[in-house]
């Protein structure tokens, strides 16, 4: 998976299963971009090269386009990776301060491990602050520890005991006479009372004498010496603060542990899930953010609606396709901003915005690149004009093809001495170079160049390999036909097609999972089940759809 940056880029990508003309055309259509329009146009596709493209390949010095499987963004491609963390013990000020510092309404909650074990939110904090209320006791009291206090006031100790033990403390402010404060403060617990006092003698006596768990000092003031020794003999802790009685209590009150309000029944978000996979989830849910984990259950980032719901939409170029049926997975959830194709127009195409859309009845894509070059009066270097020369030489058999126009042979012309190749010795290299039969398991030669087509409401697709001679489908013929088979019950297709086609002899055979009756009616001799003869057949689009679409309709 490529980084998001890279799906940011301009994407000109040629069909799936892609042939030499695909992978050469984007290649040189990218370059194209590049030096005229699109600076950050990159070539990529949705299927490894073939064998022959790969000698295309190595012999022009080429990289092959990035392989991306699928243009729809992950969730951890829209996250926010740099994200504050709360942990269980911290405390409301220390959680607030990060949020406020990160400019974040809520924030997820991790175990050591950065696991996630909840969200904490703004208002969850305010609950944490103001609950209760109404009932004194509770509302005085503070789930926290002496140095969790210590460290909110930024204070220090005159004497501490047990600091980091967690309590549930009640805090009391020394504000009233000291008849009044003793009376209220024996009405509860010793060992849970913080009081906070300034430097009011007649407060701080009774305080330690009752034995407190601690004695807050504000205002800067410390405490007698001879009230501290009473205060370890009673087992009395003091702290001081720099604050001012009022200050300091809210102080107090923000020291609490953030653990009672963390939201633990939390939706989380698998990193390698897609937007589209959540996005039903996340518009139900009313989180206001949601932690983004790994497979392992890391904390990886942190999403919002807005990122799930609105993912920014790649933009892409299609080449040699013009059918989302046979584009990248995610090219309907994409901008498509242009196509340059040579094939029928499919269906399912759309867009929002005006695109330029070239469809050209030329032998190959690649010639209609060549084009571009050649009109923008730009020469492309060795590689590039190599590689468009073999998508030419592939997709019309280096002419031969009846697809074959004469702005083919005009391109190719052009090309050859910019190329610093003889292309008629280089033809017959690459023809040589790949059989798919030779080289390829079974499953692999009906994926060779495979497309996808639906005509009369009858789903297929049909597989194109060139060889040189028929001897090898010979004596694979009965293999292929039951992976045809298996391919169609598989991707749910009413039959699944391979035109097997003879460089030399100029003429195909074409190998069926599945015939119906209409299939009699078709003008070429049957040589078995599911196998025919196509003499002087070697165009899948210019050819053989068209009688393949001629048979589904009298079907």
């Amino acid at each position: 998976r490529e980084p998001y940056e890279f799906l940011m880029s301009l994407l000109v990508f040629g069909h799936r299963n892609p042939d030499t003309d695909a992978i050469c055309s984007a290649l040189a259509y990218a370059e194209y971009l590049r030096r005229s329009t699109r600076p950050d146009a990159v070539a990529a596709c949705c299927g490894p090269p073939n064998q022959r493209t790969e000698f295309v390949l190595r012999r022009a010095g080429l990289q092959a386009p990035r392989l991306v499987m699928d243009v729809r963004p992950q969730v951890e491609d829209i996250c926010r990776r740099e994200i504050v963390t709360a942990s269980l013990g911290d405390s409301f000020h220390d959680a607030y301060r990060r949020m406020k510092d990160g400019d974040l309404r809520a924030i997820p909650v991790v175990d050591p491990h950065r696991r996630v074990v909840g969200v904490l939110s703004v208002l969850d904090l305010m609950d944490l602050f103001f609950r209760d209320s109404g009932n004194a006791t509770r509302a005085r009291t503070v789930a926290t520890s002496l140095q969790t206090m210590c460290d909110v006031l930024g204070g220090s100790y005159q004497h501490a005991l047990e600091p980091d033990q967690r309590d549930e403390l009640l805090v009391m402010v020394g504000a009233m006479s000291a008849e009044g404060f003793t009376a209220r403060m024996e009405a509860y617990p010793n060992h849970r009372l913080v009081v906070v006092c300034g430097d009011r003698p007649t407060i701080q006596l009774p305080a330690i004498e009752h034995g407190v768990r601690a004695l807050v000092i504000t205002g800067g003031f410390k405490l007698s010496a001879g009230l501290v020794e009473l205060a370890k003999a009673r087992k009395v802790s003091v702290v001081l603060s720099p604050f001012d009685t009022v200050n300091t209590t809210l102080r107090l009150k923000s020291s609490q542990f953030i653990d009672p309000v963390v939201d633990t029944d939390v939706l989380t978000l698998p990193a390698k899930a897609t937007a589209a996979e959540v996005r039903g989830a996340v518009e139900r849910s009313t989180q206001p953010v949601f932690p983004v984990v790994g497979d392992d259950g890391v904390l990886v980032g942190l999403a919002f609606k807005s990122d799930v719901l609105n993912p920014p939409r790649p933009q892409l170029v299609l080449v040699d396709h013009n059918e989302l049926a046979q584009a990248v997975a995610g090219a309907d959830e994409s901008e498509i901003v242009e196509v340059l194709d040579h094939h029928r127009l499919g269906g399912g195409l759309k867009s929002t915005q005006p695109i330029r859309f070239v469809n050209e009845p030329v032998g190959s894509t690649c010639t209609l690149v060549a084009r571009q070059f050649r009109g923008a009066g730009l020469e492309p270097g060795p590689a590039i004009a190599l590689c468009m020369a073999s998508g030419i030489i592939s997709d019309t058999l280096h002419l031969r093809s009846p697809t074959t126009t004469d702005i083919d042979r005009d391109m190719l012309a052009w090309l050859e001495p910019l190329c610093g190749e003889d292309l008629v010795a280089y033809a017959r290299e690459f023809f040589e170079v790949g059989s798919a039969l030779r080289s390829k398991a079974t499953a692999e030669v009906i994926r060779e160049d495979c497309k996808e087509f639906t005509e009369h409401g009858v789903r297929f697709s049909i597989s194109q390999i060139e060889e040189m001679g028929f001897e090898l489908f010979w004596e694979r013929k009965d293999d292929l036909r039951q992976a045809l088979e298996e391919f169609a019950r598989r991707q749910g297709l009413d039959f699944a097609a391979l035109l097997v086609t003879d460089v030399v002899s100029n003429g195909s055979v074409l190998l069926l999972s599945r015939e119906s009756e209409a299939w009699e009616e078709i003008n070429y001799p049957r040589l078995d089940r599911g196998l025919y003869e196509l003499k002087n057949v070697v165009s899948r689009k210019k050819q053989l759809l068209p009688l393949v679409s001629q048979v589904l309709a009298g079907a």
